[in-house]
């Protein structure tokens, strides 16, 4: 049986690596992007194998659209090398980086950065590797609970997903054609080294949350790595054009 091969930017740690270990244990191979931690990127590669999957890790980074051709060249070696195909299956557009600074003090340098990272690299990437996507694949960016739900400082990331929330629509629509769906999945807030582990290490913001969370809990990787798997599964085919939020009822 031929695998689907799922494309996940920023795969090596975090809820990227989380979605790649899920995907992989339910046959998917992955081949996935690191920004740096090349010995990261190869124990990830490793844990997929365990699983019974085959992966490759490419450097990239995605605030970086000069890179982008020679990152299309490299998939498209790796697909032919590894998988002896031109074309995979699944992309997630998950790779990132928090801020946390109010809109009145961000500087422009840091706006460029977060829309560089969060929209203008996915927005560009995807339609670099949208010749690679086979006909009926899947598009799954990543979104935040935060352009739904206000938390202090976090206004400027907010805006930048709520770009790509509006965009995800737009790219189901003309690409549905291909029969490529196009979701947006938005995490709520999770124990992960995001923002420095900011949710994770820190006891009392980790306890605020929880407290005004319906399951009663702060998110954990594998609860966004299993909602990966499930958006890009073939029981979810009718669904496309929507943003999907997996917060565990968070502020509500």
């Amino acid at each position: 049986m031929t695998h689907k091969i799922a494309l996940i930017t920023g795969g090596n740690r975090g809820l990227g690596k989380s979605g790649a270990l899920k995907l992989a244990a339910k046959g998917t191979d992955i081949l996935f992007t690191y920004r740096q931690h090349a010995e990261e990127a190869q124990a990830v590669v490793k844990e997929i194998e365990a699983l019974g999957a085959r992966a490759v890790a490419l450097p990239l980074d995605v605030g970086d659209s000069q890179q982008f051709d020679g990152f299309v060249a490299q998939v498209k070696a790796a697909l032919a090398e590894t998988w002896q195909r031109s074309q995979f299956d699944y992309l997630v557009n998950n790779a990132g980086h928090g801020h946390y600074r109010p809109l009145a003090d961000t500087t422009e340098a840091e706006f460029d950065a977060l829309m560089q990272v969060h929209v203008k690299g996915p927005f560009f990437l995807t339609q670099k590797l949208l010749p690679l996507l086979v006909d009926g694949g899947r598009v799954l960016n990543i979104s935040s609970g935060l352009t739904r739900m206000t938390l202090p400082g976090s206004g400027t990331y907010a805006a930048m997903k709520g770009a790509m929330e509006v965009l995800t629509r737009y790219q189901a629509k003309e690409w549905g054609a291909r029969r490529i769906r196009v979701n947006i999945l938005a995490p709520g807030a999770i124990e992960t080294d995001f923002g420095g582990g900011r949710v994770r290490d820190t006891r009392e913001l980790n306890a605020q949350i929880a407290a005004v969370t319906a399951l009663g809990r702060v998110g954990l990787p594998g609860d966004i790595g299993d909602a990966i798997a499930a958006i890009l599964s073939d029981e979810t085919s009718w669904i496309t054009a929507q943003r999907i939020e997996a917060s565990g009822g968070q502020a509500l």
